[in-house]
């Protein structure tokens, strides 16, 4: 049964449409079927259900989205001055912090050895503790090589924060270059993470203030 304006949707797409709506988190398909008592192999009778959902709520005040594979309701982009409330920002990211999440995002899992490698500048220990704090990057486990290193990855909440439904849809220096979005800084920084720094030694930088 699909939704339109004049029918009712059927029990079922009623069931998952309350799941999301009461959710305090992002839920996978799987994870709604669960929740529902169909276990997690029943995820394939919730997807097309999702699906109705979504194309139910196009161009409404909310919207059924995906983050990371999990789904959730939000707020209209171009309603979202209506809902703003005054509250106190968060600090801007420093210059090193945003190059670390640069370089967690595009090359995850990565150590910090690995990220000062691509950096070539040692990186302070609260740089990283900023990025967790906020949400934005998680453990994600040791590598398996001597000394098992921690590693790094983005979360959901990175995903939600700047819009992305996978890791794929972050834009490459020619897309941010076109959209006008690089000063000279940033594409330096940004070249320093999708690859190597054109001329640029390693001990011609200076380590990051803390």
């Amino acid at each position: 049964m699909t939704i339109t304006d004049n029918t009712q949707p059927d029990d079922l797409v009623r069931a998952v449409e309350a799941t999301l709506f009461a959710a305090e988190e992002p839920m996978s398909a799987e994870q709604i079927a669960a929740h529902l008592g169909f276990g997690e192999k029943g995820a394939g009778q919730v997807r097309p259900v999702i699906e109705q959902l979504v194309r139910h709520y196009e161009g409404r005040g909310i919207l059924l989205v995906e983050r990371g594979r999990r789904w959730h309701f939000e707020t209209a982009p171009d309603l979202a001055h209506l809902l703003r409330r005054e509250k106190e920002e968060l600090r801007r990211l420093s210059r090193a912090a945003t190059e670390v999440l640069a370089i967690v995002a595009y090359h995850e899992p990565v150590s910090r050895a690995e990220i000062e490698a691509i950096r070539g500048v040692q990186t302070a220990k609260g740089t990283l503790d900023v990025l967790m704090e906020a949400g934005w990057v998680r453990v994600a486990g040791r590598r398996e090589v001597p000394g098992r290193p921690v590693i790094y990855a983005t979360t959901p909440v990175f995903l939600d924060h700047f819009g992305l439904g996978t890791l794929k849809e972050l834009p490459g220096i020619d897309e941010l270059r076109a959209a006008g979005l690089l000063d000279p800084v940033d594409e330096d920084m940004i070249e320093a993470v999708l690859g190597p720094v054109n001329g640029r030694k390693a001990d011609e930088r200076e380590s990051d203030p803390d």
